[in-house]
């Protein structure tokens, strides 16, 4: 840094080449009292106006799909940088494909590029990521830093600004996980007409009074010669509530088995799709957390037309360890649920306290769903509980020896 220092060196330096009568030191004074203050105020203006952005083709995407990161940093100024090195944060679940510019550390990746600008100059790169993991992904904060022509002087500047990717779990067919394609827990088809869906017309009735002039069917009136009115589909056709056990060993705190715990958020998400796809209400509670937070995991039914890309981003977000045992979570999520959903419970491990805590909520008169992720369990039947038992075999994906109960 230019300070006072730089000041009597250089006198010094004068004041030692004219007693000694050398006029190279003299020369060479001079040329210092002209450069460092010419670098000093070139690093001061450095990295004014200059302008750093990333962006992202796509902020959401499933687990296998790719994206590419946008980087632009252009200088806004008259002063031209003679070098500019750029280190942005750089999360580790995501692949930079192809390119080796990226500083592994402990916790985090930095991309690292080296620059040079000229008077309002822009510069672009993109990079190809590919996302095999679910999660959600900062990107950033970035640091520059930049100094004088000469090297003398450096400075450096922290943007605060971050971008986050959200890595959604990977969607199959219920068919791949050996689950019946159609109906897999029966007929859920409601028997009472709470709301009812304008868009799927089941049938013609005569009118009725109080029916709204809007639910007139002019055709088969004009063929039966009475009014009809249109009969809609109910939209109330069925609640699900995924429950997601994220321990796979029989003591949620003896830790996860990463494999195991990926393919139950993936059976959850494609259980989730499926509802959506069908209009059912469906929600999603879990014994884990959302990422920097104590708050539990929890998406109730709702007919919110979004309500699936918040589940999605729920199970991208969801913690990997569990933060209390599944016979809790459904202990104390059950009286928050509704009554008439079917409470779908996917795990990975089975043990006595699991089945108490089913049991009663059986006896309590829930209806339950219990789907197991790999046959190291033993499984006896349960009356009042159907019961799948799936093949954990990421290859397979079929139905262990055993199939559905």
């Amino acid at each position: 840094m230019f300070n006072a220092q730089w000041v009597w060196l250089i006198l010094l330096m004068v004041v030692i080449g004219l007693a000694m009568r050398q006029s190279g030191l003299v020369a060479l004074a001079v040329l210092l009292g002209t450069i460092v203050p010419l670098a000093w105020l070139w690093n001061r203006y450095a990295l004014r106006r200059i302008d750093y952005r990333r962006a992202l083709s796509e902020s959401r995407v499933f687990a296998g799909e790719a994206v590419d990161l946008i980087l632009r940093v252009t200088n806004r100024k008259l002063l031209p940088l003679a070098w500019l090195r750029i280190e942005d944060e750089f999360p580790k679940g995501v692949t930079l494909v192809g390119e080796d510019t990226v500083t592994p550390t402990t916790d985090v990746y930095y991309l690292n590029n080296l620059l040079s600008l000229r008077w309002y100059e822009r510069a672009q790169w993109v990079h190809h990521l590919q996302c095999d993991r679910r999660g959600t992904y900062p990107f950033g904060p970035a640091r520059l830093t930049s100094g004088d022509l000469f090297g003398l002087f450096t400075r450096t500047a922290r943007t605060a600004e971050q971008d986050w990717l959200i890595v959604y779990p990977r969607v199959r067919p219920l068919a791949e996980f050996g689950l019946p394609p159609k109906e897999p827990f029966g007929d859920v088809r409601a028997t009472l007409r709470i709301l009812e869906d304008p868009s799927r017309v089941i049938g013609v009735r005569d009118y009725g009074p109080g029916d709204a002039f809007k639910r007139i069917h002019w055709k088969a009136t004009a063929r039966r010669q009475e009014l009809q009115v249109k009969v809609y589909e109910p939209t109330t056709t069925a609640q699900w509530v995924i429950v997601l056990n994220i321990a796979t060993l029989p003591k949620y705190w003896q830790g996860i088995i990463p494999e195991r715990l990926e393919q139950a958020i993936s059976l959850a998400a494609s259980l989730a799709s499926y509802a959506a796809e069908r209009r059912y209400l469906v929600g999603v509670v879990a014994n884990g957390c959302w990422p920097l937070s104590e708050q539990p995991l929890r998406v109730l039914p709702g007919r919110d037309p979004d309500q699936l890309t918040r589940i999605l981003e729920a199970l991208a977000a969801v913690s990997s360890m569990p933060t209390q045992s599944l016979e809790e979570l459904l202990t104390r999520e059950s009286p928050n649920l509704p009554w008439g959903a079917t409470l779908l419970v996917v795990t990975a491990v089975v043990t006595d306290e699991i089945m108490a805590a089913m049991l009663n909520l059986r006896d309590a008169g829930r209806r339950q769903v219990l789907i197991v992720l790999g046959d190291e369990t033993p499984l006896d039947e349960i009356p009042g509980i159907l019961t799948y038992r799936l093949s954990a075999d990421e290859r397979t994906l079929q139905p262990a020896e055993g199939g559905a109960r």
